[in-house]
């Protein structure tokens, strides 16, 4: 592999039992990060059960056979490590960082969860109390928590993209123990998975450790749902209203875009970027600067395995008309369309772009993400080194191209997003 800045060097491979091993040796530091991606997000999920994939991310904590109940988090602190993990509409990410002597203890925690996590009521029920508590917390208590989900449960009308990752709660509680046991069986499964290490190994060492703590666990016998892109084109805009318990109104807009790393994607990421990425970017500069009609704006595509979207907003000020905010939103676009980009506003793009991708590979575990979620979408970890080639093929017609073809109204859902107050004056 090529030795510049933006290269990861890897190594990779199959276990017999289907689990897909990815190695990055890096010595610099005595760390060393161990992580398991699980190809399965919330699209995967039966309509009639959401938020199982979320809810696993909880309840795979829990313990095992081996790990008592509780202990999983004492056991990391203790060996001087970290944990977490995150889920998504498409893969869930378990991860540790350790001290690099620790990698063992790592590898042992990882197969349990794979092996025989506790999947039974006591568990179940902690976790059902926890994630109606995170529900409240981030989505329904929270300032515009729940943006995304009403976006998306109106841009996306037959695909599984419609529900939010953390699901109905009504769902979370009429499932049984056997509805959690058989999504364990059919998707916590060595061939639905991609164990990478990165760090501070000796790649021997590390490969006999992966066989002897993965390398008896069964394959899965149960099919695995994949289902298929099927969202179909937007005819005309969708436009609502949603009321809130905030003070500044907003403007959102979700826009059709292409699946992330595919077709135009890169396009439209620097196209995004151009509009809300720093404080001289276009929608920043006009809306919040120089009208001072917004406090916030931000445009962003969301890394989705299929066709997916870009979220733009605009949070006004108090006396800003939802309708002058979107108007005013819609003439940055249009200037682009009727302008491009100057040679300046690309070298600065693609500069910018460069120096998030050297921070985003700045730490074990973003190289870990990153190389095991191109493995996973694509089955091709080496997309992960290619990024910068993927941006600096577009040139400045095809962000301009971009805007014409995606962001145009007949392909967007556009809420205004209001004050309760407003409803109240409304209905007087």
């Amino acid at each position: 592999m090529s030795k510049n800045h933006l290269s990861i060097d890897f190594e990779e491979y199959d276990l017999d039992n289907g689990l897909h091993v990815i190695l990055h040796k890096d010595n610099t530091s005595p760390l060393v990060s161990i992580s398991v991606m699980y190809h399965v997000g919330s699209k995967n999920e039966s309509p009639d059960r959401t938020g199982f994939a979320h809810f696993f991310e909880h309840l795979l904590f829990e313990g095992s056979e081996n790990i008592a109940r509780g202990q999983f988090f004492n056991i990391v602190q203790n060996a001087g490590g970290t944990l977490n993990a995150n889920t998504s509409y498409d893969r869930t990410f378990y991860y540790e960082v350790f001290p690099s002597h620790q990698l063992e203890t790592g590898l042992w925690l990882e197969s349990e969860r794979m092996l025989h996590a506790t999947v039974d009521e006591t568990g179940i029920e902690t976790q059902r109390s926890v994630v109606k508590e995170e529900r409240r917390q981030r989505y329904d208590n929270r300032p515009y928590g729940r943006i995304v989900e009403e976006s998306m449960q109106r841009a996306y009308t037959v695909h599984p993209y419609r529900w939010p990752v953390i699901g109905s709660m009504d769902h979370i509680d009429a499932a049984s123990e056997e509805d959690y046991r058989n999504f364990y069986a059919r998707y916590y499964v060595p061939q639905n998975a991609a164990l990478c290490i990165a760090g501070d190994i000796d790649t021997d060492n590390a490969k006999g450790l992966i066989l002897k703590y993965f390398g008896t666990i069964p394959k899965g016998e149960l099919p695995i749902n994949r289902p298929e892109p099927n969202e179909p084109p937007m005819a005309h805009e969708l436009r609502d209203i949603v009321y809130d318990n905030i003070q500044l109104p907003a403007v959102i807009h979700l826009y059709h875009i292409p699946a992330f790393a595919k077709g135009d994607y890169f396009a439209v990421k620097l196209l995004s970027d151009l509009l809300s990425t720093g404080q001289s970017s276009r929608l920043n500069k006009v809306l919040v600067d120089e009208k001072r009609i917004a406090v916030q704006v931000g445009s962003f595509p969301l890394e989705l395995e299929h066709p997916g979207v870009v979220l733009q907003f605009a949070i006004g000020n108090p006396d800003t008309d939802p309708e002058v905010l979107e108007s005013a939103m819609d003439e940055e676009i249009d200037l682009i369309l009727k302008e491009g980009l100057t040679d300046e506003d690309f070298e600065k793009l693609i500069n910018q772009t460069e120096t998030k991708l050297v921070n985003e590979q700045s730490t074990l575990l973003s190289i870990a993400e990153g190389l095991s979620t191109y493995y996973t979408y694509f089955g091709d970890t080496s997309m992960f080194n290619k990024q910068m080639d993927f941006y600096r093929s577009v040139k400045k017609e095809d962000i301009r191209q971009a805007a014409l073809k995606y962001f145009n109204k007949d392909n967007r859902v556009a809420l205004f997003w209001l004050p309760e107050a407003h409803k109240i004056e409304k209905v007087e």
